[in-house]
């Protein structure tokens, strides 16, 4: 187990799962094109990634406190009833899970060992440049709230945030332009993107936390590296969402751009990289 290398994994971990432009993807590239040797078979490297994304999630629960409080009020306040804004929007945030969590427990491990290749990681990813920017014409179409939004739209984010099971597909990516596809504006569509990646990246930590105590019983995992790397992961997650939110509230016309060409750039720079490696 190399420290700084899982200190360079948990701050990629931190930005690339926020930023639309692919934790997963970045996951596969990033060790291969500068060698890092990193056991993925290792019995470290799963509770490593549980705790990157414990953090990850924590930073979301964090920065969206408020949200949450709100929306958990409104319910109660409401009899579980779609009343206020509040609730609505929580229903709506279930609807919007109830689909990548079931794909995610059913296909993730299939879907994983299918894109897994480091060609086909980048070759996504570059995909994903395109989406994001085709996303930006999305905007034109309109400029809707939360408020707005309809029940089948969540159900298509939702859809729309499995596609991150492919490594070099962003969830946050996919389901900003999703969102944008259905009427919302930027800021609308990041902060339904965050508050629907929460549940999910959270329960993908915590199903994996007896695994990370057993291993650690068992075989003596060392934790104090692993820790430290999902604080440093929640920092940097932290991080990242207060930017973006800040972000899409400025760019309104061109936000998603610069992420696309940038994917598109990484995409062809890793594949040119490793083919000349080879």
């Amino acid at each position: 187990m190399h420290t700084l290398q899982l200190v360079w994994l948990a701050i990629l971990q931190g930005v690339t799962e926020l930023f639309p432009v692919s934790s997963l993807g970045h996951s596969v590239l990033v060790p291969a094109v500068f060698h890092w040797s990193i056991d993925r078979d290792a019995a470290w490297f799963l509770p490593f990634v549980v705790v990157l994304h414990l953090g990850t999630a924590a930073a979301l629960l964090l920065y969206f406190w408020r949200d949450w409080r709100d929306l958990i009020f409104g319910f109660i306040r409401d009899a579980g009833r779609p009343r206020s804004p509040e609730s609505r929007l929580l229903w709506l945030l279930v609807i919007g899970t109830v689909p990548a969590g079931l794909l995610g427990l059913l296909l993730q491990h299939w879907v994983r060992r299918l894109f897994a290749g480091f060609e086909i990681a980048a070759i996504f990813l570059m995909i994903n440049g395109v989406m994001l920017i085709l996303g930006d014409r999305l905007k034109m179409r309109g400029a809707g709230s939360l408020d707005t939004l309809r029940w089948g739209s969540a159900f298509a984010v939702g859809c729309a945030q499995a596609l991150a099971l492919i490594p070099g597909i962003s969830r946050s990516g996919v389901t900003l332009v999703c969102g944008l596809g259905v009427d919302l504006d930027y800021a609308a569509a990041a902060r339904f993107s965050f508050l629907l990646a929460t549940p999910i990246i959270l329960a993908a930590g915590v199903l994996e936390v007896p695994k990370l105590i057993e291993l650690h019983a068992m075989n003596g995992v060392p934790l104090a590296p692993i820790v430290f790397s999902g604080l440093l992961a929640g920092f940097f997650a932290y991080l990242s969402t207060a930017f973006l939110m800040r972000y899409f509230k400025h760019h309104e016309m061109t936000a998603l751009r610069p992420f696309g060409i940038y994917c598109l750039l990484a995409g062809a720079g890793a594949l040119i990289v490793h083919g000349l490696g080879a």
